[in-house]
């Protein structure tokens, strides 16, 4: 039988979903990121209830659960109206989140949450999607396989993770 993959948006009643499967991924591949393997820094800025309230009033905000047939495997976070540079706010989506637990890496899903994206985007009018990749790791390759281009430079935000860990690059796909 074929997985069938499915993004359902968040709503209140999903919050406790979204907030244990993001946690969990998010543990399972960036714990290297912080010193002792403590993410609480980060899990507190994107995994709580007040966050997600918050996320969901704002309308530039768009949060899904990522289903394999009816198991949450993932999370996914975009922004609609992101400018970059050149692109002004109404041409540019910022693909904040894709975060897939381990036991669902290596299937596709990150692809299929690519594609459901740029679909997004296109419907959008969107000119151009980008997002912020780890310099270091399997995310980088990824996203050049699926079209992305290495626009430039940026990295972690909280001064507790691993300086070394910092560097990310701002990458791009234009939409055709």
């Amino acid at each position: 039988m074929k997985d069938i993959v499915h993004f359902e948006p968040l709503r209140t009643e999903t919050f406790y979903s979204y907030i244990k499967t993001g946690t969990k991924a998010y543990n399972q591949h960036y714990m290297h990121l912080w010193p002792d393997g403590d993410t609480a820094p980060y899990i507190q800025t994107s995994f709580t209830i007040a966050i997600l309230k918050k996320e969901l009033m704002d309308i530039n905000t768009q949060l899904f659960l990522i289903h394999r047939n009816k198991e949450c495997v993932g999370i996914l976070k975009l922004i609609t109206d992101a400018p970059l540079e050149a692109y002004a706010e109404k041409e540019a989506m910022y693909l904040d989140k894709i975060y897939i637990t381990k036991e669902a890496s290596g299937e596709g899903i990150g692809t299929k949450a690519l594609q459901f994206t740029l679909l997004w985007a296109k419907a959008a009018e969107k000119k151009v999607l980008w997002l912020a990749a780890m310099q270091k790791g399997p995310a980088l390759n990824f996203y050049k396989k699926n079209g992305f281009s290495i626009h430039s430079t940026t990295e972690i935000k909280f001064k507790q993770a691993i300086k070394a860990e910092k560097p990310m690059f701002i990458m791009i796909k234009k939409i055709d």
